[in-house]
């Protein structure tokens, strides 16, 4: 590893076990397993796709490949954008459960850290 910190290690980490914990809940939902109440398909199958993309990010964090940190931004970005149209969904009266929120919240958050942690070290300045 380039960096001598554990931090992109600890993100690779956090974005394997979240995209794994993913992919484990949403495809037990999409397959009838688990009841979870007032479903948005789309968002439901955005968020379980998006974690087998977590667990390539978090592979490629762990490994300080240089295309993570692109990948974890785009996943950022995704995210957003798939919570934006969520929030579009909600505001048109269509229905859905809290937890989405907090969920869709939870998952920008610790997207935005991630995509930061991830991104590759500066090198030093030239001095003059």
């Amino acid at each position: 590893m380039g960096r001598t910190d554990r931090a992109p290690r600890l993100a690779g980490a956090i974005a394997i076990g979240f995209g794994l914990l993913t992919i484990a809940s949403g495809g037990t939902t999409l397959l009838g397993g688990l009841e979870m109440g007032r479903v948005v398909g789309f968002v439901l199958w955005f968020n379980t796709l998006a974690g087998l993309a977590y667990v390539v990010a978090g592979l490629g964090i762990w490994c300080d490949r240089r295309w993570a940190s692109a990948l974890a931004l785009t996943i950022l970005a995704a995210t957003v954008l798939v919570f934006a149209g969520f929030a579009l969904h909600i505001a048109q009266g269509g229905a859905f459960e809290m937890r989405t929120v907090f969920a869709m919240t939870l998952r920008s958050v610790v997207w935005g850290v991630i995509a930061l942690v991830a991104r590759p070290a500066q090198p030093p300045m030239l001095r003059g």
